[in-house]
């Protein structure tokens, strides 16, 4: 093992070209993308609530009630494209697409630019990021930039450093894919040292606006009005404070800028590190890297996908990613930034698979703030999860959209190909990240009762059908995105609706054992049909006969009962596991989204299978995936600017060393390859501990658990090893912890 803690950050030699490989700041509300160009100082800033207005801000669920027993009937007597007339005629409707607002530019006067081809001005360049605080730092001769995005004043900021700085400063809409009838209003105001410079941005047709302001303070030189911005002359620095908001009418923009802090870039920084710092410390990994290869640029080692020192940063920046994008909502489909306003699926939360895999290390890696996050866009969206339940199936209780701006949480995806209208698992699927928040924690937030009340009383509605045996069917169902190879998308007892089901119902009753319901809800979960294995001994996507596999798709929403509900696993249900590998096995990649090959890993590493989950990695870091900015990309070669894979990767990493619900902890199940040895220090166990694990090639390991609470918990590893030591005698017997005692777990050489 080195002597290195943590990789802490990634530099380029070179400013960004490309807005992808911009480097990232936020603090979950705005977010600064920072390409490090003295020549053409930009920063573009985005912020989570920038979404332009399309019409659909203002639809709702249509009343299909009165027609779902029609199609149930059609879908039980074997019409297997019934589904396709249910909701026929409406359009798809996008949700309101994420855009970015504008970019800060400084650029050298005109007198003081650099000739063309002139390189003077790169001289000695290093453009870095430091995970650990947040700061964009780029220097070259005589010059510095810094920025970054506090969390406790909620403002980006940016200091220029320089003799002499002779520069232009302004703030430019004219992003690519900028709506031409964007009503663009400036303002520019000289102030004692400085001045203060105002986008507003009127969208087409709509009463919404969003308004930028950015205050300029120089040290030293003389400030002056240059076009539509501020010329600076002979200043040793600059300050930039940029806030931007969305809003109606208009905006008080002294107001606005007198509720900007009067402090400089050293009390700035100190009043946000506090709350950034811990939060990005709470965990890291350190592998058996090559010293060497720590030290390259990330354009360089993102070349070198076998590469551990590449793994350890991609964890690294994966975090911090995640707590950058995660604050007032949970990361969308590119993070909380974009360079364009043509966002490819409108920017937005998708949630039948995609938003779910990005949050999915929050608890075990020791990021409440992404679980906060995403607590609030869940909680705040339940009154429109209730119109979808009334409104398409006639149902008290709550329906999740598949998309949601984050505004509006009313479903509106009707498309032949994709029916997400009549998708039901997506309640539960959302509130199981928060399930394991609380158990990590071991406090429940009231609201999570009540929503958990309310997916479960949405199945007692929903479920009015039954089978020749007995068992109670689904119907509609529909897997995202997938359909069988002899029919429809709309189906009957999709895998993992009947596994949301089951579980959005058992958990109800389990979690509030005295609510009159419960014991109906357990009964009616009893009723559900069981898991099917198909003749190729693999778990069938839909349980129901007649049903046959379209194994080449990206998405696994049959393992939902595998990952992440733990409905299936090698230790209770061993023979439905052996049929869940099966199915993993024969599962192709489709078009290599990366979302999918993250999916895999996760599921692989849940069914202890170090050579897949490896594989599906593999795919990920050899497939040029990764960006400068070490932000990632939806499909191989760097095409469409995408967080799924940047997101989701240290869960995979977590998920093939550590596993844990609350009554098991699973240590090693899946090492991935490159993690021959290392340590992994700070994850949370579901079980309320703590837990820091060091292990070797050889198959030594030595686990250290700090107790939050008492628990007793099945310890098991990935191979079967006995655990020896002081703490735990062997597998078979369950592990006593008492909290505040930590516990020291050793495993032997395989």
């Amino acid at each position: 093992m080195t002597g290195r803690t943590r990789a802490d950050g990634t530099w380029e030699p070179r400013p960004a070209v490309r807005w992808e490989d911009a480097f990232l700041g936020g603090n979950g509300r705005h977010g600064a993308m920072v390409y490090g160009d003295p020549v053409d100082d930009r920063v573009i800033v985005n912020h989570h609530t920038l979404v332009r207005p399309n019409g659909s801000e203002h639809a709702r669920p249509p009343e299909l009630a009165d027609r779902l027993d029609r199609l149930r009937d059609s879908l039980l007597a074997g019409d297997t494209t019934a589904g396709e007339r249910f909701g026929a005629g409406r359009p798809l409707a996008w949700v309101q697409p994420f855009h970015p607002a504008f970019q800060t530019r400084i650029r050298p006067t005109p007198a003081s630019a650099p000739a063309p081809g002139d390189d003077t001005a790169l001289t000695g360049y290093r453009r870095t990021v430091d995970f650990t605080t947040g700061e964009i730092t780029s220097v070259c001769e005589g010059r510095r930039s810094r920025v970054f995005v506090s969390r406790a004043d909620d403002v980006i900021v940016q200091s220029v450093s320089g003799p002499g700085l002779a520069v232009d400063l302004t703030l430019d809409h004219a992003l690519p894919g900028a709506p031409p009838r964007l009503a663009i209003g400036r303002s520019t105001v000289l102030t004692p040292g400085g001045g203060r410079l105002a986008l507003r941005a009127g969208y087409p047709d709509s009463e919404l606006a969003y308004t930028g302001v950015t205050v300029v303070r120089a040290d030293g030189g003389k400030v002056s009005v240059s076009g539509e911005g501020i010329r600076v002359e002979g200043a040793r620095g600059l300050l930039l404070l940029t806030r931007v908001r969305r809003h109606a009418g208009d905006l008080d923009l002294a107001a606005e800028c007198a509720a900007l802090p009067g402090d400089g870039y050293r009390e700035l920084l100190a009043r946000h590190l506090p709350l950034h710092r811990p939060a990005f410390e709470r965990a890291s990994l350190t592998l058996d890297a090559d010293p060497a290869e720590r030290a390259l640029p990330g354009s360089e080692l993102v070349s070198r996908p076998g590469s551990p020192a590449l793994l350890e940063r991609l964890f690294a920046a994966g975090r911090y990613h995640l707590l950058s994008s995660s604050g007032v909502l949970p990361p969308r489909l590119t993070g909380l930034w974009t360079g364009d306003w043509d966002t490819a699926w409108s920017g937005a939360f998708t949630t039948n698979a995609n938003l779910n895999l990005q949050i999915a290390s929050a608890a075990a890696a020791a990021l409440p703030e992404v679980s906060s996050a995403h607590a609030a866009l869940v909680y705040g969206q339940l009154g429109d999860w209730r119109d979808n339940a009334r409104a398409v199936f006639g149902a008290r209780g709550i329906v999740a959209p598949s998309h949601t701006d984050g505004e509006s949480g009313h479903t509106r995806h009707f498309q032949r190909a994709y029916p997400l209208h009549l998708w039901t698992a997506g309640a539960d699927w959302l509130l199981e990240p928060l399930l394991e928040h609380a158990e990590t924690t071991g406090v429940t937030d009231p609201r999570l009762g009540d929503a958990l009340d309310e997916a479960a009383l949405f199945y007692e509605d929903f479920l009015t059908r039954t089978a020749p045996d007995g068992t109670v069917v689904v119907v509609p169902s529909y897997s995202p995105e997938n359909r069988p190879a002899n029919a429809s998308w709309v189906t009957v007892n999709a895998t993992m609706d009947v596994a949301a089901a089951r579980h959005a119902l058992t958990v109800s009753a389990d979690r509030s054992p005295a609510h009159p319901a419960s014991a109906r809800r357990r009964a009616l979960a009893a009723r559900l049909p069981e898991f099917s294995v198909n003749g190729d001994g693999a778990l069938a996507e839909w349980a129901w006969p007649g049903l046959e596999e379209r194994y080449d798709h990206r998405h696994l929403s049959h393992l939902y009962p595998v990952w992440p509900l733990d409905a299936i696993n090698p230790y209770d249900t061993p023979d439905l596991s052996a049929a869940a590998h099966r199915a993993l096995v024969l599962r192709g990649s489709e078009n290599d989204s990366a979302h999918g090959h993250l999916h895999h890993a996760l599921i692989a590493a849940r069914l202890r299978d170090a050579v897949r989950a490896s594989a599906a990695l593999e795919a990920v870091l050899s497939g040029d995936f990764f960006h400068d900015s070490l932000m990632s990309a939806h499909y191989p070669g760097r095409d469409v600017y995408n967080a799924d894979a940047a997101h989701a990767l240290p869960a995979a990493v977590i998920e093939s060393l550590v596993q844990s619900t609350p009554r098991r902890l699973v240590l090693l199940p899946a090492p991935l390859t490159g993690c021959a040895g290392g340590e992994l220090r700070g994850i949370r166990t579901r079980f309320g501990a703590g837990l820091d694990l060091r292990w070797s090639a050889d198959g030594t390991a030595t686990a250290v658990l700090h107790p939050a609470r008492d628990a007793r918990v099945d310890v098991r590893t990935g191979d079967g090893s006995t655990l020896t030591g002081s703490s735990a005698g062997s597998t078979a017997a369950p592990l006593e912890l008492t909290a505040g005692v930590d516990r020291v777990l050793e495993l032997g050489p395989r």
